[in-house]
This record gives structure tokens, sequence and C-alpha cells, in this order.
């Protein structure tokens, strides 16, 4: 009973895709709650699968000539005022401080909620000439957002991330590295997360407040909803001017210097879990599975169980490797490596030990085979890579199945209303049009891809001429 027990625990997707979301974050042992509310405890299981994103994402950053600083958490209000726009997309979800110990502080501060404004202040200092650009700043941090609705990982009051800011003497230079930027997130999400995205440009109405052009990676999760994945900003000069940021440049004339800012969070994580797991709980791409291989001992009471155990995992040294040598028993083991998604599973036994053999099940397809000892190490390595191929081209088989193409508002409204996913539509760029579609069926523009198709001449909302193809659909 009590290996049924452990993943009858979670609500099947398919009956309330929400609470198997939580059911699955919390029997993984990913997070807990806390008595501080809208935030919650990263566990050491789900901190670790942050830990592989973080250190694999900064290796990709360094590659592309990024340095890491630490700036403060806390931003005077009058710095934050500064850039009208930008303070007014912010100022409902900020954080402030207004005491010191006893003492009401003479100026409120706010905990920041992202740190263009600091970032700006720093390089009005620093920046004095065309020789000390660009400058490639990043940091890895929390902010804070006060947030009404909360759901661990997608949303939460404190959240951690990283944040690049750059400055640059050209506006081509900005754009190019906000462009490159972009392309380091889906590379990673593709390679690494195994979760396929559209690459394009977010509508006037949802770009980042304060910036000339935003770029995003949009994601669909298994439930056909639409995760925003990482934005890369451009902000032109408009903070340069607001904060005074300028150089002499080579000509000898003082100019000011262009922007980019780009962040991606621990939503990662959700999304992760929304487009690769199961009703049996987590399913982990090998690359960022924090166990890669799962070794179970059969009969470990036996004589030379645990020993051949302890040999196996010695071999697989190359790997994150974990014995489970608890007194558990074997079925509620395989539940539980099944729980915590770890790619493999090799079961080790007496009968495997005199056969020579073991036997390996993957996560993610189920599927079982007999491994000479001999060849185990070639078999895992060879698995690994399968299984992080084939789970990046099922969720791009289940993304292209549901994304779907709409001609006119009839067929824009029927999808939304029976289907779940992206839906391909032609748009004449008003803004009117955007709030009609997520007033009448809560659904926003995702981006308008860079690979553009013409499937009409006319917007779908109010058969105007078209300017451009966008993807709609859902949010998180």
């Amino acid at each position: 009973m009590a290996d049924k027990k452990l993943v009858e625990a979670i609500t099947s997707m398919e009956e309330d895709f929400a609470q198997w979301y939580t059911d699955v974050v919390k029997k993984a042992e990913l997070i807990d709650y806390t008595s501080v509310k809208g935030c919650m405890v990263i566990r050491p299981a789900g901190y670790a699968i942050w830990e592989l994103i973080q250190k694999q994402l900064d290796d990709m950053f360094k590659a592309t000539g990024v340095q890491n600083a630490y700036l403060p958490m806390f931003i005077p209000e009058s710095l934050l005022q500064k850039e009208k726009d930008h303070v007014e997309g912010f100022a409902p979800e900020v954080a402030w401080v207004t005491h010191g110990g006893q003492q009401e502080l003479q100026e409120r501060l706010c905990v920041r909620p992202t740190s263009e404004t600091l970032f700006c202040d720093y390089y009005k200092n620093v920046v004095q000439s065309y020789r000390d650009l660009p400058q490639v700043l990043n940091q890895w941090c929390s902010v804070v957002r006060w947030e009404k609705e909360t759901r661990p990982f997608l949303r939460s009051r404190e959240f951690l991330w990283q944040e690049g800011h750059t400055a640059h003497a050209t506006a081509g230079e900005a754009e190019e590295r906000t462009l490159q930027m972009l392309n380091v997130y889906a590379e990673f999400l593709e390679k690494v997360l195994a979760i396929p995205v559209i690459k394009g440009q977010k509508t006037e109405k949802e770009r980042f407040a304060g910036a000339v052009a935003t770029y995003t990676v949009e994601a669909l999760m298994h439930d056909g909803k639409a995760l925003q994945s990482g934005t890369s900003h451009n902000f032109g000069d408009g903070f340069a001017k607001a904060f005074g940021i300028q150089f002499t440049d080579k000509d000898n004339k003082l100019k000011y210097v262009h922007q980019t800012s780009w962040g991606v969070s621990t939503r990662m994580i959700g999304g992760l879990i929304m487009v690769h797991s199961d009703n049996s709980g987590l399913v982990l791409p090998p690359r960022v599975a924090p166990v890669q291989v799962a070794i179970i001992p059969v009969q470990q009471r036996k004589e030379g169980v645990l020993e051949k155990a302890a040999e196996l995992k010695e071999m697989l040294k190359d790997f994150r490797v974990k014995v489970d040598d608890s007194d558990k028993s074997p079925g509620w083991k395989f539940s539980e490596q099944e729980m915590r998604g770890i790619p493999l599973r090799i079961e080790v036994g007496p009968k495997d030990i005199e056969a020579g053999r073991c036997v390996i099940c993957r996560r993610d397809t189920r599927d079982k085979m007999e491994v000479p000892f001999g060849k185990l190490e070639e078999t895992v390595k060879g698995l690994l890579e399968s299984m992080q191929t084939e789970m990046l081209e099922r969720a791009r088989e289940h993304r292209d199945a549901h994304t779907w193409v709409a001609k006119n508002y009839e067929e824009f409204k029927q999808v939304f209303q029976e289907k779940a996913g992206f839906v391909k539509a032609m748009w004449c760029g008003c803004q009117d049009c955007e709030d009609k579609i997520k007033e009448e069926l809560s659904v926003t523009s995702r981006c308008m891809p860079f690979e553009q198709e013409q499937l009409s001449d006319v917007c779908v909302c109010c058969g105007k001429p078209a300017k451009k193809m966008v993807y709609w659909g859902k949010a998180y």
C-alpha cells in the first residue's frame, strides 16, 4: 500500500492541472510554504536545479564577455523617479522601506523590483570616455514584487534571477547585444532545459516600461498556456538621458550611451516542470538533474549487494550518481526516484550480480533494459544523451500540435473556447485590438515572431490591413 500511496498523492494533470503542479513541487520536495505571505522556501532539491541552471547559464554569459557584479537591494525613491515610464510600470508592485530601526527615513527606499536605476547611477560615475565602453555587467540576486496572486516558482513576492545591464557607444551595438542575449536564452532553454521556444518581439503594449524594444522567448506548457521564459530589452538612450550618462566619443563630442537589460528567473523551473513532468511526478532533462542516476540495491541485506552498488557508483563517477541504501522497500524507492525525476534508475540484486548485469529504467519513457556491467558506463552516457534530445523533440511535437491558425475573429474565438495552445493570427498593429482580445478572451499577444508568415491580409480582430503575424495565448 505504501508504494501506491506515494504516487496517489499527486492529482492527475487531466483532472486539475493547477493542483497537479502544486502537488509535484511539494511532493518532489522542491519548495515549502512559509509564514511570509507570498514567499517560498526553495528546498535543497529545488535549489540544486537552480544551481545547475545558474552555473551553465553563467558560463554561456561569460563566453560572450559578460562580467558579474553586485549592486544594493535598496533604491532611493528619488532615483526611481528619474525615468517616468519605468517607475509607472513598477509602481503597483513596489515594496517600500520607511524606517531604519526606530527612526523614520528621510527618504523612502524601495526594495529592488529590478535594478535599471541603480546600474544607471553607477554607469553615470564610471563611464567618461569611449574607452570605458562597452560595460557588460550581470548580477545574480533576488528581487521583490508585491504580487497579489502567487504560485511556486511562477510568481512569488521574492524570487531569484539574473539581470544583465549593458552600456554601449552606439545604437547598433546595443541592438546587437540585446539580440545576442535573447539567442543565449533560446539556446539554453532548448539545449539544457529541453524546452522549445518561439523568439520574437513584444508589442508596444507588452514591452518593458522604459524600453525602446523588448524581445522574448515564449514557451508552451503542457496545459496549452504560454510562459514568457526570458526577455531582452533595448533601452536606446532614454535611460541615459534621464540619468545623464554621457561619454566623450572619438570625435571629441559628448554623447549619450545606449543601454540594454535582460533577465531570466526561477520561473524557468516552473516551466521545466510544466513542459516535461507527468502524473508520477517530476521528469528532469539530464543536464539539469541534480542526480542523474539512482542506483537501487535490491535485497540489499544479502551479501555483496551494497558492495556492488558502491562499485557501480564508482564506475559512473563522471555522472551525478546516488545510491539509495535507505531501509525503505525497493518499490517505495522506485516511486521516490520517479517522483524526484531522476533520469535513470539502476536496479541491482543478487540474481543480477550472478548474471553479471543490472537493469536500467528510463524515467521519461519507462523503458527497461538489461545491461552487462562492462557496458554500463557507455550505456548510461548514451541514454542520458538520448533522453536530453528526445525530451526536446517531444516538447516540440506537443507545441506544434497545439499551435493553431485563425484568419478571422470567429475562428480566433472558437480556438480559445474549444482548444488550448498558441494561435497564430495577423494583427493591424493597433492596441485597441489587443485590448479587446484581452478583455473578451483573456488572451494576450505573446510575440511578433522573427519568422513572419503572411497568413492573410487583414487583422484577425478588426479586419483592417494587417502589419504583423502574432502568436497569441493565455499566459501564466
